[in-house]
Protein backbone atom coordinates (compact mmCIF):
# COMPACT_ATOMS: atom_id res chain seq x y z
CA UNK A 1 0.00 0.00 0.00
CA UNK A 2 1.05 3.60 -1.26
CA UNK A 3 -0.07 5.75 1.77
CA UNK A 4 -0.16 4.15 4.61
CA UNK A 5 3.01 3.91 6.68
CA UNK A 6 3.16 7.01 7.63
CA UNK A 7 -0.43 7.35 9.16
CA UNK A 8 0.74 3.62 10.58
CA UNK A 9 3.52 5.04 12.23
CA UNK A 10 1.88 8.25 13.79
CA UNK A 11 -1.05 6.22 14.94
CA UNK A 12 0.79 3.43 16.54
CA UNK A 13 2.86 5.82 18.36
CA UNK A 14 -0.57 7.19 19.64
CA UNK A 15 -1.23 3.40 20.86
CA UNK A 16 -4.08 3.44 18.17
CA UNK A 17 -4.01 -0.23 16.53
CA UNK A 18 -6.17 -1.03 13.66
CA UNK A 19 -6.55 -3.42 11.29
CA UNK A 20 -5.19 -4.12 7.75
CA UNK A 21 -8.68 -3.33 6.14
CA UNK A 22 -8.86 0.30 7.67
CA UNK A 23 -5.13 0.89 6.28
CA UNK A 24 -6.51 -0.52 2.72
CA UNK A 25 -9.27 1.94 3.26
CA UNK A 26 -7.10 4.73 3.74
CA UNK A 27 -4.78 4.08 0.71
CA UNK A 28 -7.79 3.87 -2.02
CA UNK A 29 -9.33 7.12 -0.25
CA UNK A 30 -6.01 9.09 -0.54
CA UNK A 31 -5.29 7.88 -4.30
CA UNK A 32 -9.04 8.37 -5.06
CA UNK A 33 -9.52 11.71 -3.56
CA UNK A 34 -6.26 13.01 -5.41
CA UNK A 35 -6.98 12.16 -8.82
CA UNK A 36 -10.61 13.31 -7.92
CA UNK A 37 -9.73 16.71 -7.09
CA UNK A 38 -7.50 17.36 -10.44
CA UNK A 39 -11.09 18.27 -12.00
CA UNK A 40 -13.50 18.76 -8.96
CA UNK A 41 -13.08 21.32 -6.31
CA UNK A 42 -14.21 19.11 -3.51
CA UNK A 43 -11.39 19.54 -1.17
CA UNK A 44 -8.72 22.26 -0.48
CA UNK A 45 -6.38 19.17 0.11
CA UNK A 46 -3.50 18.81 -2.51
CA UNK A 47 -1.04 16.63 -1.59
CA UNK A 48 -1.07 13.29 -0.36
CA UNK A 49 0.48 14.22 3.00
CA UNK A 50 -1.93 16.77 3.58
CA UNK A 51 -5.25 13.80 3.24
CA UNK A 52 -2.76 12.00 5.46
CA UNK A 53 -2.88 14.62 7.94
CA UNK A 54 -6.79 14.60 7.80
CA UNK A 55 -7.07 10.99 7.89
CA UNK A 56 -4.93 10.89 10.90
CA UNK A 57 -6.91 13.94 12.85
CA UNK A 58 -10.37 12.47 11.85
CA UNK A 59 -9.68 9.07 13.69
CA UNK A 60 -8.10 9.60 16.45
CA UNK A 61 -11.26 10.33 18.80
CA UNK A 62 -10.85 6.11 19.02
CA UNK A 63 -8.58 6.57 21.23
CA UNK A 64 -11.42 7.77 23.41
CA UNK A 65 -14.48 6.55 22.15
CA UNK A 66 -16.07 3.67 23.19
CA UNK A 67 -18.06 1.26 20.89
CA UNK A 68 -20.81 3.28 19.21
CA UNK A 69 -24.11 2.04 17.98
CA UNK A 70 -25.12 5.20 15.30
CA UNK A 71 -23.15 8.34 14.42
CA UNK A 72 -24.08 11.35 12.42
CA UNK A 73 -21.54 13.49 10.87
CA UNK A 74 -22.71 16.99 9.78
CA UNK A 75 -21.67 18.39 6.73
CA UNK A 76 -19.35 14.94 5.74
CA UNK A 77 -17.57 17.36 3.13
CA UNK A 78 -14.87 14.94 1.64
CA UNK A 79 -15.27 12.65 3.90
CA UNK A 80 -13.62 14.02 7.33
CA UNK A 81 -14.41 12.78 9.60
CA UNK A 82 -17.32 10.77 9.46
CA UNK A 83 -16.04 8.61 6.11
CA UNK A 84 -12.87 7.71 8.09
CA UNK A 85 -14.23 6.83 11.23
CA UNK A 86 -15.96 4.10 9.15
CA UNK A 87 -13.19 2.75 7.85
CA UNK A 88 -12.32 1.55 11.26
CA UNK A 89 -15.82 1.36 13.55
CA UNK A 90 -17.43 -1.42 10.58
CA UNK A 91 -19.87 -2.29 13.42
CA UNK A 92 -21.24 1.50 14.07
CA UNK A 93 -23.89 2.46 11.40
CA UNK A 94 -22.84 5.71 10.02
CA UNK A 95 -24.79 8.39 8.71
CA UNK A 96 -23.11 10.99 6.76
CA UNK A 97 -24.46 14.31 5.83
CA UNK A 98 -23.29 16.47 2.42
CA UNK A 99 -25.64 19.14 1.03
CA UNK A 100 -23.15 19.31 -2.01
CA UNK A 101 -22.92 16.71 -5.07
CA UNK A 102 -20.23 16.65 -6.18
CA UNK A 103 -18.89 15.53 -3.23
CA UNK A 104 -21.50 13.15 -2.30
CA UNK A 105 -20.69 11.56 -5.69
CA UNK A 106 -16.72 11.14 -3.76
CA UNK A 107 -18.49 9.73 -0.68
CA UNK A 108 -20.50 6.99 -3.22
CA UNK A 109 -17.23 5.77 -4.92
CA UNK A 110 -15.08 5.06 -1.90
CA UNK A 111 -18.10 3.52 -0.32
CA UNK A 112 -18.18 1.10 -3.24
CA UNK A 113 -14.94 0.41 -3.28
CA UNK A 114 -14.38 0.12 0.47
CA UNK A 115 -17.64 -1.88 0.95
CA UNK A 116 -18.56 0.71 3.30
CA UNK A 117 -21.84 -1.21 4.14
CA UNK A 118 -22.69 0.03 7.43
CA UNK A 119 -22.83 3.44 5.82
CA UNK A 120 -25.47 5.99 4.71
CA UNK A 121 -25.14 8.87 2.71
CA UNK A 122 -27.77 11.81 2.89
CA UNK A 123 -27.64 14.43 0.09
CA UNK A 124 -29.34 17.25 1.71
CA UNK A 125 -29.16 20.11 4.39
CA UNK A 126 -29.12 18.41 7.67
CA UNK A 127 -32.04 20.69 8.69
CA UNK A 128 -33.58 19.16 5.68
CA UNK A 129 -33.45 15.68 6.42
CA UNK A 130 -36.32 14.09 8.31
CA UNK A 131 -35.52 12.83 11.97
CA UNK A 132 -33.89 10.04 13.63
CA UNK A 133 -32.00 9.19 16.98
CA UNK A 134 -27.85 8.62 16.86
CA UNK A 135 -25.47 7.90 20.00
CA UNK A 136 -22.36 9.77 18.70
CA UNK A 137 -23.42 13.33 16.57
CA UNK A 138 -19.75 14.93 15.00
CA UNK A 139 -18.58 17.36 13.17
CA UNK A 140 -15.21 19.12 11.85
CA UNK A 141 -14.24 22.50 10.69
CA UNK A 142 -18.27 23.50 9.66
CA UNK A 143 -19.68 25.98 11.79
CA UNK A 144 -19.48 27.31 15.57
CA UNK A 145 -20.09 24.76 18.69
CA UNK A 146 -23.30 26.58 19.55
CA UNK A 147 -25.11 26.06 16.30
CA UNK A 148 -23.86 22.61 16.19
CA UNK A 149 -25.97 22.13 19.25
CA UNK A 150 -28.71 23.17 17.87
CA UNK A 151 -28.52 21.44 14.23
CA UNK A 152 -27.54 17.79 16.23
CA UNK A 153 -30.26 18.60 19.34
CA UNK A 154 -33.43 16.70 17.15
CA UNK A 155 -31.65 13.80 16.22
CA UNK A 156 -30.37 13.60 19.94
CA UNK A 157 -31.59 11.31 22.85
CA UNK A 158 -30.30 11.89 26.17
CA UNK A 159 -27.42 9.58 26.47
CA UNK A 160 -26.21 11.06 22.97
CA UNK A 161 -22.95 12.66 22.74
CA UNK A 162 -21.49 15.39 20.16
CA UNK A 163 -17.70 15.08 19.16
CA UNK A 164 -16.94 18.56 17.36
CA UNK A 165 -13.22 18.77 15.95
CA UNK A 166 -12.36 22.57 17.11
CA UNK A 167 -9.34 24.50 17.55
CA UNK A 168 -7.73 26.54 20.55
CA UNK A 169 -10.44 28.93 20.94
CA UNK A 170 -13.13 26.13 21.33
CA UNK A 171 -13.53 26.86 24.77
CA UNK A 172 -15.21 30.57 23.90
CA UNK A 173 -17.59 28.45 21.83
CA UNK A 174 -19.18 26.54 24.59
CA UNK A 175 -22.36 27.49 26.06
CA UNK A 176 -22.22 28.14 29.90
CA UNK A 177 -24.69 25.47 30.49
CA UNK A 178 -22.58 22.63 28.44
CA UNK A 179 -20.70 19.68 30.26
CA UNK A 180 -17.62 19.15 28.36
CA UNK A 181 -14.95 17.08 28.09
CA UNK A 182 -11.60 18.25 25.72
CA UNK A 183 -9.01 15.89 24.33
CA UNK A 184 -5.82 17.83 22.62
CA UNK A 185 -3.47 16.95 20.10
CA UNK A 186 -0.99 18.90 18.84
CA UNK A 187 -3.64 22.23 18.26
CA UNK A 188 -6.43 20.25 17.59
CA UNK A 189 -9.06 20.12 20.52
CA UNK A 190 -11.34 17.08 20.36
CA UNK A 191 -14.85 18.26 22.40
CA UNK A 192 -16.79 15.86 23.55
CA UNK A 193 -19.98 17.07 25.14
CA UNK A 194 -24.09 15.96 25.25
CA UNK A 195 -26.67 17.90 26.10
CA UNK A 196 -28.25 18.02 29.73
CA UNK A 197 -32.05 17.14 29.50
Amino acid sequence: MKYEKYIKSVLEKEEIFLDDTFYYCCDIFTENLLSYSKTHNITRLRTPLAIEESIIDSIYPVKFLSEIKSILDIGTGAGFPGLILSFAMRKSKIFLIEPISKRTAFLHLIKSKCDLQNVTIINKRVEEIEKFRVDLITSRAVTDTKVLLELGKPFSKKETFFLFYKGEEVTKEIPDDVEYKIFKRDKRRYLLTYLSA
